[in-house]
């Protein structure tokens, strides 16, 4: 039987809410399957461990991570800690060292979802946005001097390699080739970014012969957002940086009804170390607590993460009680217009999953 390693980090807010109901689905795929098995070790690394200890996560946690397939991750942040410590004492302590340079976030218009755009079919709205995920805008480049003078100065540098541009690029370029629609969309802000923007124009330009049988275009950043709401159909993989991807995929996730369905996957597309998977919609404090947290996109990442670690079926089998969940549209969740509870669409998709419902 197939075995494999999952290193649960709920983290914060809601993300305890949604992973442990994530896990409780992912088993009921195992079972089902028969041909897996999942150990899941669970982390409580966030910011009650930072409020106990100063960090956010262990000194060795790195260490402890490198041994497992996956990593299923909640969310970072709290009202408790300012959010820079959080972002950067967990996640992105994980996904810079991990080299998880591959942020990639499907955005799709389930059936039997409105999204707030008018007269947008499913079909219409089917997207894959693809960050740059180790450097650029948030690489932790900078400081701060003079702190409390009049000539105090706080700079973030932004930092692109031409090898983080390129590999970025080329995995984007391989994943449009992969889709039916084969059409790569690139975006930068090289009218007025004159210098790493207008590097990644350079290196698309160098590298995009390689990909005679896609269909390439290129548009600035605050254009995209115009395109987004009302071409959406123009539209298929998306590849831009760190902070432009970052901005697109939320806007990506409203136009697709909820930014709690959107599933991420932080890649080391080498699998030199752990990928990780995590919904995009954060902690959430303010519903912390109530059980009306949208398991969905924690879902979504775990079919994302199935797929990652070789179990192709299982993914596709979550994913096919996702969107029979959301056509039926009988129990779904506030955040789509339902009463639902955490509770009840976790159980509602675990019935789908075993055949009864």
């Amino acid at each position: 039987m197939r075995q494999y390693r999952i290193a649960a980090i709920p983290g914060d807010g809601i993300g305890t809410e949604v992973i442990e109901a994530g896990v409780e689905v992912i088993q009921a795929l195992a079972a089902r399957d028969g041909g897996f098995e999942l150990a899941i070790e669970n982390f409580d690394w966030g910011t009650d461990y930072y409020l106990k200890h100063g960090k956010m996560m262990p000194e060795d946690g790195l260490e402890a991570l490198k041994p497992f397939d996956a990593i299923y991750f909640g969310s970072a942040g709290d009202p408790r800690v300012p959010d820079h410590i959080s972002l950067w004492g967990l996640r992105l302590a994980i996904c810079q060292p991990f080299d998880q340079y591959a942020n990639v976030r499907p955005s799709r218009l389930l059936p039997g979802i409105d999204g707030p755009l008018k007269g947008v079919a499913p079909e219409d709205l089917d997207w894959v946005i693809v960050r740059e995920n180790t450097e650029g805008e948030y690489a932790g480049a900078g400081g701060r001097v003079h702190r409390g003078h009049p000539e105090e100065v706080g700079m973030d540098v932004t930092v692109f390699t031409r090898t983080g541009v390129e590999r970025i690029q080329r995995f984007a370029l391989e994943l449009a080739r992969s889709r039916p629609a084969k059409h790569l969309t690139l975006v930068t802000k090289s009218n007025a970014q004159r210098h790493g923007m207008v590097m990644w124009d350079d290196v698309f330009e160098e590298i995009r012969g390689d990909y005679p049988d896609l269909e390439i275009d290129k548009m600035l950043v605050d254009a995209m957002t115009t395109r987004m709401v009302l071409n959406p159909k123009s539209i298929d993989v998306v590849v831009a940086t760190n902070l432009h991807a970052d901005v697109l995929s939320d806007l990506a996730a409203a136009l697709s009804g909820s930014m709690g369905i959107a599933p991420t996957g932080n890649l080391n597309p080498e699998r030199k170390y752990p990928s990780m998977f995590e919904p995009i919609h954060g902690s959430a404090f303010d519903i912390m607590g109530k059980g009306v947290a949208n398991p969905i996109g924690a879902f979504w990442s775990a079919s994302m993460m199935l797929e990652h670690i070789g179990e192709p079926k299982a993914a596709a089998t979550l994913m096919s009680a996702i969107e029979t969940f959301a056509a039926r549209g009988e129990t779904m969740p506030r955040d789509l217009g339902g009463e639902a509870g955490t509770r009840e669409v976790t159980d509602a998709i675990i019935g789908l999953i075993e055949g009864r419902n």
